[in-house]
């Protein structure tokens, strides 16, 4: 652990204030998100707007995931290594290249490349959420961390109903530009409002490290994203996995004898931190159900007997409640943090999102049934994602808040990614003679979805102790830095 002494509450915030540093970082954060769903209502007009291959621009999906992937253990190593605030604005300028680039696009390969800059962006939550940690008293810490993370579903869901509305009244060119816009924003009020952390780790970067784990990723996620359409048998695909498991072994090698790794294994090994980050694979499967099953279920035809007929637009309307529910929830996931401990807080959400699954098995067969569930899971996704930070942060020293929250990150990406994957299969198992998923597709799912946040739940139970935790924070550079 460095040697940073508590911060106490007495010294006065710096210039510009808590207040605003969270605000904007959240903002950020929700820029940020908004590019993950902006480009859905383009994603069955990309063959069209590209004169491309259907198989082909799905690469524009698949890119974005993969770079994410990659950039987001890397960017936080390098924000504790040479400045949180710095790598933030690095990821805005690439995610500012990224959406002009695809505005500028007609074809699909400048498309993939914006998208992978897009991509690279991803990892300003984690280092929002470190720049908190080093800025804020204490008091403000939980509840600005928890809005934090919520700002990713915040993002997501929020970005539906506006993407539908300019396709439909506008070229879709607009979207990539209006992305670029918010990004500008966001960079000039994080130069102008954020101040630069004076916690440092320094050390050398472990680019064998970053290398190794890219492969690991890329193969995992490539195979994970695209095995239904190679097929889960095929050479390829078993190809991708087997390699995913060597460079996994190797990885793991050289991080256990470099002295400065990119991960640190000894310490993701401390009994909360690993049993955190499993807890966030499990939950990050959780969610698939309603930001990848709810919206097939909205948009599929009422000839059905099940499909709620909505045009995309609807399906944005019905499920941007949760994305502020998810917001809403972030002071008293930091109160129920404060005062049962974070551990309480993310089996209390995981739980929550269990019940709305669950519910939503039997109710599916209206419009406010939909609303009334996702709120409820939204309720739980908010309550868990602020409980997660509190416990990252509680297990590293301050040196490594932005690794440490990058890699959680990252682990719930790679839930997510499985849980598409399984969602794929059985929708394309369960089938109506008219080759639709059919109702049973969309309740196994939900049953699925239930059971992984049950998971999730006993998953954090196991979590060491079950008071408070005191995360500390750093006074001054010369404590803080090894």
């Amino acid at each position: 652990m460095s040697s940073a002494r508590p911060h106490t509450p007495a010294a006065p915030p710096a210039p510009p204030g808590a207040n605003t540093v969270v605000w904007v970082l959240a903002f950020t954060g929700i820029v940020v998100s908004l590019m993950q769903t902006v480009v859905i209502p383009l994603v069955p007009q990309f063959p069209k707007l590209l004169n491309a291959d259907p198989a082909d621009t799905a690469w524009a999906i698949t890119a974005t995931l993969l770079a994410a992937a990659v950039a987001t253990p890397t960017v936080g190593r390098l924000g504790d290594m040479h400045g949180k605030r710095r790598m933030l604005l690095i990821s805005i300028v690439l995610l500012v290249a990224g959406s002009v680039v695809g505005a500028l696009s007609d074809t699909l390969g400048p498309m993939i490349v914006g998208r992978v800059l897009q991509g690279l962006a991803s990892g300003v939550i984690p280092l929002g959420i470190s720049i908190m940690r080093d800025e804020l008293p204490a008091e403000k810490l939980g509840s600005a961390t928890a809005l934090m993370s919520a700002s990713l579903g915040v993002g997501g869901a929020l970005g539906l109903p506006l993407a539908a509305v300019l396709v439909e009244q506008l070229d879709w060119h607009v979207l990539f530009w209006g992305a670029a816009g918010l990004g500008v924003i966001a960079g000039v009020l994080v130069v102008a409002l954020v101040p630069e952390s004076a916690v440092r780790s320094g050390g050398r970067f472990d680019l064998v490290g970053a290398l190794g784990l890219s492969v690991v990723l890329v193969c995992l996620l490539l195979a994970v994203s695209k095995g239904a359409q190679w097929g889960w048998g095929s050479a390829l695909t078993l190809g991708l996995l087997g390699g995913a498991v060597v460079a996994l072994a190797a990885w793991s090698w050289w991080e256990l004898r470099t002295a400065e790794p990119l991960v640190d294994l000894r310490t993701s090994a401390n009994p909360q931190l690993l049993l955190t980050n499993a807890a966030s694979v499990v939950f990050g499967f959780a969610m698939f159900a309603m930001s990848l099953v709810m919206p097939q279920l909205l948009q599929l035809p009422a000839s059905t007997g099940y499909g709620l007929g909505q045009s995309l637009l609807g399906v944005g309307l019905v499920l941007a409640p949760s994305g502020l529910v998810m917001m809403a929830m972030a002071p008293l996931s930091a109160r129920l943090s404060r005062e049962r401990g974070p551990k309480i807080t993310l089996i209390t959400g995981a739980l929550v999102v269990a019940v709305g699954y669950g519910l939503n098995v039997a109710l599916m067969s209206q419009l406010w049934h939909l609303v009334l569930v996702s709120s409820i899971i939204g309720a739980g996704i908010g309550l868990s994602y602020g409980a997660l930070p509190a416990l990252v942060m509680s297990a590293v020293p301050v040196s490594e808040t932005a690794a440490a929250n990058s890699l959680n990150t990252l682990m719930r990406s790679i839930g997510t990614s499985l849980s598409s994957a399984v969602a794929g299969v059985i929708l394309t198992q369960l089938t109506t003679a008219a080759g639709l998923p059919s109702q049973q597709a969309f309740q196994v799912i939900m049953a699925v979805g239930a059971g992984a946040a049950l998971t999730a739940a006993g998953v954090a139970a196991l979590l060491p102790g079950t008071g408070r935790v005191v995360v500390t924070q750093p006074a001054t550079a010369a404590t803080a830095t090894r």
